[in-house]
């Protein structure tokens, strides 16, 4: 589960828990509000932790130079005359 589904998942919840008033039998809309923003916000930290072990947000990163110095490769033609 990724982040924005995470977030999605939170934004549903929150909806579900404070902006529905709706009523259901046998099925409380505010206690699965409340679920899914739990399950939501585990979402997230763990999306967190994933891509910051792997490097995603900021990891450790190296820039690697190499100045050795580069050959040019002559590059003959058939056009060209070989020189004896």
């Amino acid at each position: 589960m990724g982040i924005v589904v995470s977030l999605l998942m939170i934004a549903v919840g929150a909806i579900m828990k404070f902006a529905v008033t709706a009523r259901a039998s046998g099925w409380d809309m505010q206690t699965t509000g409340v679920i899914l923003m739990i399950v939501g916000a585990l979402g997230v930290v763990l999306s967190i932790i994933y891509w910051s072990s792997w490097g995603g947000f900021g990891g450790r990163r190296t820039t690697v130079v190499d100045e050795a110095p580069v050959e040019r490769a002559r590059v003959i033609t058939r056009d060209q005359e070989y020189p004896r």
